[in-house]
């Protein structure tokens, strides 16, 4: 990954979607040469020149500060996940060589894994930045049976997604889980663009897969907090469950997610049918090794 190409595409991929009326800037008609805003706009928006804004969006953010920063990111309008990926973007332009460490193995601690043994009643899994499962519950491992099934320690969720062809009919709308997906890793991708394991994952999909290369080309990032998750099991069939995903604040890079589902609707039945068939189903991984190579 090419960090100052990052930079410059992230800002210019954002100024193109802006018109003048949005902008509240007057349009006197005519074919405008770009889509969007030009840059001279831009940086009258945000109150910088013409040229210090033109050196940002080529890709130079040293030196910039969180004001100036602010500053574009209101007249790109960016929203909250957007304006993160920008200080995140000028946060590693600002690490010099010496400044970067190496990072530390990602291990799951027993007291986390106790935890998700302990949540009988929902789906589970400890997961990191480049979407690796590095721990889950059983009710977890059996919602994600189709991605466990497959070779290879730990489960990936982004090569699941893209290089497994029972992703299309586990993920009833694919398009929103192959979107969501690129996103959480181009947001981790400006978290640390020097991670060198984010960087083979990124280039392998891409070389593998069209709709993940054209995905990434979008820059596009998003917070995954909240909401509903779709799925078509293979066995008990559609679950519309709701999901909470924590980061974990004593293990820095690493998010908890537990799905739910309302008592008394079809999804809450099917995960209780479920979780009666993993609790006697004979397991052929063993949870507490979802990391293992």
């Amino acid at each position: 990954m090419d960090h100052r190409n990052d930079i410059r595409e992230f800002l210019a991929s954002r100024r193109a979607r802006i018109t003048p009326e949005r902008a509240g800037l007057p349009n006197y008609g005519g074919t405008r040469r770009v889509a969007g805003l030009r840059r001279a706009e831009v940086a009258m928006l945000a109150g910088v020149s013409p040229d210090y804004y033109t050196r940002l969006e080529r890709g130079n953010l040293t030196g910039v500060s969180d004001s100036v920063l602010a500053a574009i990111a209101r007249a790109l309008q960016l929203d909250e996940a957007e304006r993160s990926h920008l200080y995140d973007l000028a946060r590693a332009a600002n690490t010099t060589p010496r400044t970067r460490r190496r990072p530390a193995k990602q291990q799951i601690r027993p007291g986390v894994q106790s935890l998700l043994d302990a949540m009988t009643e929902a789906p589970a899994f400890v997961r990191n930045g480049r979407l690796d499962v590095l721990a889950v519950n059983r009710l977890g491992q059996a919602l994600y049976a189709p991605a466990f099934d497959a070779p290879g320690r730990p489960v990936n969720l982004a090569r699941f997604c893209f290089l497994d062809p029972r992703a299309d009919d586990f993920y009833p709308d694919w398009d929103d889980a192959a979107n969501t997906t690129v996103a959480l890793l181009r947001t981790e991708a400006g978290r640390d663009p020097y991670d060198r394991a984010l960087t083979d994952l990124v280039g392998e999909l891409a070389t593998r897969s069209d709709d993940f290369r054209n995905r990434w080309a979008a820059h596009n990032v998003r917070l995954h907090y909240t909401g509903f998750k779709h799925f078509h099991h293979p066995v008990v069939g559609r679950l519309d469950l709701a999901f909470e995903a924590m980061p974990m604040p004593a293990d820095p890079g690493l998010t908890l997610t537990a799905y739910s589902a309302e008592p008394g609707t079809p999804a809450w039945d099917s995960l209780r049918l479920l979780a009666s068939l993993a609790a006697t189903t004979t397991q052929t991984d063993d949870p507490h090794q979802a990391e293992r190579p």
